[in-house]
This record gives structure tokens, C-alpha cells and sequence, in this order.
């Protein structure tokens, strides 16, 4: 059904960017171009920074060829923002909407970004100002309620996967023991992929620490201890979000956004806190190193997931085809995975309210008993996910017999 509300229509980009947000842009745009009732497609840049400052640019005048190289291009193409609008400055945005005619606005982002959309929707209906309102998921935390998974999760799991086996490896060549830092506020979806380099008992990352469980140091040692006892060597992935049985952070910032969120993957401060305290328990020999994945995660370029970058499309898409089928004036596109061995999903609108603001976590059956790894239903959620990771090869290690030292062994 065609929708009778005719007007221009906005989108634009909020908070963390992806190695796939830009597939949803692009998904946008194509679709609003083709819609009835959608006359002009503005981009915003910078999300509600852009719209209040009334810097756009006119998407429609872009080539099809510009479209599809931004899709396929990591982090924000509209340029983003962390920025939660006061009640004013909501009451600006509906201005500037009236001003160019805007009656469709469609943002991309996390569950940050629902909020402000949700609030522009309730200042909105009070103005009685007819603006259809679609929240478009991203982020690579895939912490959003209602959704199964959340489009740039994937390939921020392939993407830190890869790294993890990539270091599993260094690490076999100089053994030590080796911490990753990897992104995760309050949820430890991608630390928890981190499992996915495993293909072997005695491959890494050997443990896993998420935000869903209290963190204790000591316990923290004591696991290090056993694997490097076990192996000679050890491979740790930690969410930056970890915290103690307070609540606590093990390490914390005083630096907060807008929407109160502690800043964390700018430092490395939690890897040498741990590091630290590795090398104090083990003494100053040990091989002790640290790395923060940092924002190399969100918007690594030729790492997308095919899965990711399609489904990050299709959220796009189905956006303007709810905003236009008039079934609802706003919401928030989710995705629901089929149930079967075969992985496939469909999509439908979720009130903004059920997604704004709170966070989901991981499932407590997917981690194990001592709190140090993932374990079953796990992987066969995350593997369609990620896709394959780079082939890697290992010699066999046929042993030529000694001889030197086997003729002293029989001499002593």
C-alpha cells in the first residue's frame, strides 16, 4: 500500500561505525529513491549534529557506481556521532524537518541511537507533526534487544576471530603469555567469537573473560597459571567491560558521552593493568605482552562478512518499505532467525521503546562453568555469522631421531 504521506525523507548515522553500515545507507537510499510518497534523500552528516545544524547533502544526485563503492566501504559514510539531543534541541530538529518538508527520518545505530529516535518520536506526536521514524540497527557489540543478531556484529567477529588466530599463532612461535583487549561494554559477544580461531585443543585463545561475569584477579591468575603450566604458553581475550563483584571496572575512565557511557576502547590501560599483574605473579622473566584491538574491530576494510553485509542491506530495505506500508509511524527493523539446520532469517518492525536504551547479554548457557570460555549453542550461533576464517597450516612434526644427545642419555 502506498503511503499518502508525501515529503523528503533523512537519514542518518549514529554512534560506532561498521565494516558494514554503509550497506544499510545504501540500502536506504536506493529504496527511498524508488518509493512513492518519498520525494527528496537527504543525508545528514553526522547524525542529529548534521540535522541541527542543517548540513546536508543531497543523496539523490549521487551515482548508482558512488553508492554501491560506499556501501562496500567501512565506517560511516554520512559521517557519525555519539550525541544524545536535549528536549530543545529536539524541538530544533522538528523545525529544520518542517522547513525542508522532511516526513520520513531514518537512523542508523545502536541502542543509543533508538533513544534519540524515540524521543524525537514522542516530541514529535505531541506536535502533532506527522513523521514516520525508523531506527535501523547496527553495531558490532550485537547487544540490542528483540533483534537476534545486529548487522556489523558479524564482521567485527570475523574480523576479531582472525586476529586472535593470527596471534594464537605468534604466539606458538615466541611462546608468552598473550592478553587481547576487545571491545564489549556490558556484553561479551565479541570476545566470546574470539573462540572461533580455536581448531585445536591446545589452539587459543585459551581463556575468555566477558562482562556477564564477575571478574576476579585472582581467579584470572590462577587460569593463566594452569594454561601455562599446561602449555608453556597462553592466550587471553578479554572484554574491555569486564568489572568485580561490585560492579566495579577493573580499570575506569572518567571520560563519559552524552548518553553516560564510560569510554574504554581508547586506551590500553586495562591490558597493562593485567599484564601487570601477570608478570607480578610470575615473576619478571615471564614473556608478557598486551594489545587492545581498539577500533580496529568496527571498520577493518575487506573483512565484511557476506552475511553481514547483506543483511545490513536488506534492514535498510525493509525500513523504507514499513515506513512507506503506513503500518506503523516508526520502530525499529529486527531480525529473527529460522529455526533448522539450514541458517536463514526474515525481518520485522520492533517498537522503539524495546530497543532504546538497554542492553542485551550474552546467554548464560553459552558460557562455561568457570567463567573462562564459551561453550555449546554458541558456536552454531556466531559461525553463520563470522563466515570462514583464513585457512591456516601447521607441519605435522614427524621427529628425526636424535643422536648426540642420545648417545650421552646412554653414556650417564
Amino acid at each position: 500500500m502506498a503511503s499518502r504521506l508525501v515529503g523528503n525523507a533523512v537519514i542518518g548515522q549514529s554512534g560506532g561505525p561498521t565494516a558494514v553500515i554503509n550497506q544499510s545507507l545504501a540500502g536506504l537510499v536506493a529504496s527511498a529513491l524508488r518509493a512513492e510518497g518519498i520525494r527528496g534523500v537527504y543525508g545528514a552528516r553526522f547524525g542529529v549534529k548534521g540535522i541541527l545544524d542543517e548540513d546536508f547533502i543531497d543523496l539523490g544526485r549521487e551515482t548508482p557506481e558512488t553508492l554501491e563503492r560506499v556501501a562496500a566501504t567501512p565506517a560511516a559514510g554520512l559521517g557519525s556521532v555519539r550525541k544524545k539531543p536535549t528536549r530543545e534541541e529536539c524541538q530544533r530538529i522538528l523545525e529544520v524537518f518542517r522547513a525542508h518538508e522532511v516526513r520520513y527520518f531514518f537512523y542508523i545505530g545502536g541502542n543509543d541511537s533508538a533513544e534519540t529516535a524515540f524521543i524525537i518520536e514522542e516530541l514529535a506526536r505531541e506536535a502533532a507533526y506527522d513523521l514516520r521514524l525508523f531506527h535501523v540497527p547496527k553495531t558490532i557489540d550485537n547487544d540490542l534487544r528483540v533483534t537476534d543478531h545486529c548487522p556489523g556484529f558479524g564482521s567485527a567477529a570475523r574480523f576479531v576471530a582472525s586476529a586472535l588466530l593470527g596471534d594464537d599463532l605468534d604466539n606458538r612461535s615466541i611462546p608468552g603469555i598473550k592478553i587481547d583487549v576487545v571491545m564489549g561494554r556490558h556484553a561479551g559477544f565479541l570476545t566470546a567469537a574470539a573462540a572461533l580461531a580455536r581448531r585445536g585443543e591446545d589452539d587459543g585463545p585459551h581463556l575468555l573473560y566477558v562482562p556477564e561475569r564477575d571478574f576476579s584477579m585472582k581467579q584470572f591468575l590462577d587460569d593463566v597459571g594452569g594454561v601455562y603450566g599446561r602449555l608453556g604458553r597462553c592466550v587471553v581475550a578479554v572484554s574491555e567491560g569486564i568489572h568485580d563483584a561490585q560492579g566495579g571496572l577493573i580499570v575506569d575512565s572518567k571520560e563519559r558521552d552524552s548518553h553516560g557511557n564510560v569510554q574504554l576502547a581508547g586506551s590500553g590501560a586495562l591490558g597493562d593493568t593485567l599484564a601487570a599483574a601477570v608478570k607480578e605473579r610470575f615473576g619478571p622473566k615471564t614473556r608478557v605482552r598486551a594489545d587492545t584491538l581498539g577500533y580496529l574491530q568496527r571498520s577493518f576494510p575487506g573483512f565484511a562478512s557476506a552475511v553481514d553485509a547483506r543483511e545490513a542491506r536488506a534492514v535498510g530495505e525493509q525500513a523504507v518499505a514499513a515506513a512507506i506500508g503506513g503500518e506503523r509511524p516508526s520502530g525499529s527493523i529486527a531480525i529473527r532467525r529460522h529455526a533448522g539446520p539450514q541458517y536463514a532469517v526474515d525481518y520485522f518492525v520492533t517498537p522503539l521503546d524495546t530497543v532504546a536504551k538497554v542492553t542485551k547479554q550474552l546467554d548464560p548457557a553459552w558460557i562455561n562453568a568457570a567463567g573462562n570460555g564459551v561453550q555449546g549453542g554458541w558456536f552454531d550461533y556466531v559461525r553463520p555469522l563470522a563466515g570462514d576464517l583464513p585457512a591456516t597450516g601447521r607441519f605435522a612434526g614427524h621427529a628425526v631421531p636424535k643422536k648426540i644427545h642420545k648417545t650421552a642419555q646412554r653414556r650417564s
